[in-house]
């Protein structure tokens, strides 16, 4: 890479600030090119804000802030400069068509994050966490894609590639020199670090707990009409989103909100009221439900306690659940109905009490909800990416282990293990390609 690209660097949009950036080779004597300024002369020093202005010859194009930054301390390892004009597009998209008049090439998406990788800078890993950090939804996924860029997740694996490597290297011994090593003292102790290595590779893979801190937990309320649902789902929202009347069946179909719990975002599903209707509108929404709860990670089956069970709160009570659920015992301020009566019918657990009107109960529903939720640092794994390929190295090691039980030749082993051994490289970076590298960067913005 011996071009130098410039790209905007911040959203588009009316804003207070815009910023240039430039990096490569010909950074600095491009912005001495534009830049003028009544006190600063290049060449610039490095790290140092200077006030001026943008000119295009003669023309001023804006008044703005510059800095020039030295390779290596900088994003790319590459000279650096970026140029701070006011914010909206056109001051920025001026100055971005002067530099490319002047030389430089418009980045392509993640140009300046790939640069960064390619010049070691940061590996492969941490490179995806810097636009997972841009994309973040709630303070917990951020704080599991700033562990990810600290070297949090590259510093696991390399210790498993070490792991890996110092069982490879005593059975390759046997393979290379069958006369001086044989083949028991060779596999003496490899079974054990197989093993360890196995469980501590599958331990980092959880990808519903991995989804739930990037994406959030999805909650679907469901029950009968009337049951009150929506008074709840506006409790926990902490506004008036649905609409609540005392007719039965005044929600027909999904709604949507969101709440923080804890940093982490919580996705709820208010769902239209399940029961039998001649009502096509109806039945599509208790279809729509129905897929909701199927899709949830956890759903709420909320029960209107204030009159006895029916035969359909029965059947709701009874019938299996693809994912957690709590039961929740509603209008607790008229309740007939106990968790003693709801338990008795094999209700799922727990059973809480709640009045989602005055608000009653409802901290036992968030520490259920918090129940299922993981803190970043339990994560040592985030990214799908990540967790594939790591699964395809589990399977690797896991056929490494079943040639050895079984006695097959040491070098089958070794084939298994080099796998692995590859497989992981390609989280960190080590063993990619540029069709992997396209791809993951072609997702950034283009001034990232």
């Amino acid at each position: 890479m011996t071009d130098t690209i410039v790209g905007i660097a911040t959203a588009q949009g009316a804003g207070g600030v815009a910023i240039v950036r430039i990096s490569g080779g010909e950074a600095a004597g491009l912005l001495s090119q534009v830049f003028r300024s009544g006190r600063y002369r290049p060449p610039y020093e490095s790290h140092r804000m200077m006030y001026g202005h943008i000119m295009d010859g003669d023309t001023q194009v804006d008044e703005c802030m510059a800095v020039y930054m030295a390779a290596p301390r900088t994003y790319t390892r590459e000279d650096v400069c970026e140029i701070h004009t006011h914010g909206g597009s056109t001051a920025a998209a001026l100055t971005m068509k002067l530099l490319i008049r002047l030389g430089a090439r418009p980045a392509e998406a993640g140009e300046f994050t790939r640069r960064a990788f390619m010049n070691g800078r940061i590996d492969l890993s941490q490179a995806e966490a810097v636009m997972g950090v841009i994309s973040a939804q709630s303070r917990a996924a951020l704080l599991a894609e700033q562990q990810q860029l600290s070297g949090g997740q590259s510093r696991f694996i390399k210790q498993a590639q070490e792991q890996l490597t110092t069982l490879l290297a005593g059975l390759e011994a046997h393979i290379d020199y069958p006369d001086e090593i044989d083949e028991e003292e060779a596999v003496s102790g490899l079974n054990e670090g197989l093993d360890a290595l196995i469980r501590s590779l599958a331990g980092a893979i959880d990808e519903r707990c991995a989804r739930i801190v990037r994406e959030g937990l999805r909650v679907a309320l469901c029950g009968r009409p009337n049951a009150g649902k929506s008074t709840l789902f506006n409790a926990l929202l902490g506004e008036e989103k649905a609409i609540v009347t005392a007719i039965p069946g005044t929600t027909r179909d999904v709604l949507d909100g969101s709440f923080t719990l804890d940093g982490c975002l919580v996705l709820l599903s208010d769902t239209a009221g399940l029961r039998e209707s001649e009502d096509v509108v109806e039945q599509i929404g208790v279809e729509r439900a129905r897929k909701a709860m199927q899709e949830a990670d956890v759903a709420l089956l909320v029960v209107d306690a204030s009159q006895p069970l029916t035969d359909e709160d029965k059947a709701l009570l009874t019938s299996p659940f693809s994912c957690p659920c709590a039961t929740l015992l509603n209008k607790q301020d008229a309740a007939v109905v106990g968790p003693k009566e709801a338990g008795a019918l094999g209700a799922p657990s727990p059973i809480l009490c709640l009045s989602a009107k005055s608000g009653e109960g409802l901290d036992a529903v968030k520490d259920y909800l918090r129940s299922h939720l993981r803190t970043p640092q339990q994560l040592l794994l985030t990214h799908e990416r990540h967790m594939s390929v790591a699964r395809q190295a589990l399977e690797r090691l896991e056929a490494a282990r079943c040639s050895l039980a079984i006695g097959a030749p040491a070098d089958l082993a070794a084939v298994d293990l080099h796998e692995a051994l590859y497989l992981l490289g390609r989280i960190t970076g080590e063993s990619v390609d540029e069709q992997l590298l396209d791809d993951i960067f072609s997702r950034f913005c283009v001034g990232k």
